[in-house]
């Protein structure tokens, strides 16, 4: 038997090269995606996936506001919950084997200061009038020079992932299970042991982490749309980071190496990941193939001794 791997693609791997998402654009995305997928599953791994939907909630979200003095808007939960089932049903018709998918809930904590200070942005720029025309629905919108306003949610961080016990089941049956998608769908519990879904997006980074423990993965596997991590990316000495350990990359990430919004998230739960002894790979789409062998990406044991970054490039 080989590994159990968690694989979490970005969201390069659900639209064109040039980011856009037309339907035709996600089923051949998500073909390729698979294709790659499909070489780990070959060499005996279990395979777990999870996906992000930035883009296609972003279209559902569109879609509301288009429609609103028609139907009424439906709510970001369910936006997140449409989503991951349409994904869902690309991935298992590319893979085109025992698959199946879990529409999955994540609890959050409705004390999460996530929910005093919205700052995650969501959906597409819109001009000042319009956003302040949201803003009276209830909407909470922020201003990003140079490019317009965007509506901003909660980001609160992941506390459990609900449904992980029914992909457990689904992987001792053999089925290769797509969950949490976009991070889940976020729910709190009420005092009377109720579920209800908020106005709030889950990290699909973070998401994934904590699915991997979850699911007992021995190996996460991050795919985005660049080789390796990168010290000092945007400096005139980039170095990408190979081989690495829990501590070094701490380091690197205290000393601000890795954007908030785009590898932060990343970097953030490959490293959570591996504190807790498993092995997190960062690396692109096209590589995760080879991802298992070490020889790529950003590689995050914590079996590997002390480096002192020496496998920085």
């Amino acid at each position: 038997m080989g590994e159990r791997v968690l694989i979490a693609l970005g969201g390069n791997a659900m639209t064109a090269p040039d980011g856009s998402a037309s339907p035709v654009d996600q089923r051949r995305a998500v073909e390729d995606a698979m294709r790659r997928v499909s070489a780990h599953i070959g060499d005996g791994h279990q395979v777990v996936l999870t996906h992000g939907n930035g883009p296609q909630v972003g279209n559902l979200l569109l879609k509301n506001q288009l429609a609103a003095h028609v139907v009424p808007p439906v709510p970001l939960d369910w936006c997140g919950a449409q989503t991951q089932a349409t994904i869902g049903v690309l991935i298992l018709n590319a893979l085109g084997h025992r698959a199946a998918v879990v529409v999955t809930r994540t609890l959050v904590d409705p004390r999460d200061p996530a929910f005093r200070d919205p700052v995650k942005p969501i959906g597409r720029y819109f001009t000042e009038a319009e956003a302040r025309r949201f803003e009276k629905l209830g909407q909470s919108w922020r201003e990003f020079p140079g490019r317009g306003w965007r509506r901003v949610v909660a980001s609160p961080e992941p506390l459990e992932i609900l449904d992980a016990p029914a992909a457990l089941t689904l992987m001792e049956a053999g089925y290769t299970v797509v969950v949490a998608g976009g991070g889940g769908v976020p729910v709190v519990r009420s005092p009377d042991g109720g579920l209800t879904g908020v106005e709030a997006v889950v990290d699909k980074d973070a998401a994934a982490a904590a699915l991997a423990r979850a699911v007992d993965a021995t190996v996460l596997v991050i795919a985005t749309d660049v080789p390796a991590a990168v010290a000092g990316f945007g400096t005139a000495d980039p170095r990408p980071i190979g081989r690495t350990t829990v501590g070094e990359l701490r380091e690197l990430q205290a000393a601000g190496h890795f954007a908030g919004g785009s590898m932060g998230p990343k970097v953030e739960a490959a490293l959570r990941f591996a504190a807790g002894g498993g092995r997190a790979v960062i690396t692109s789409l096209e590589s995760i193939g080879e991802a298992l062998t070490g020889r790529v990406g950003t590689v995050v044991d914590p079996a590997a001794g002390p480096g002192g970054a020496g496998d920085i490039a």
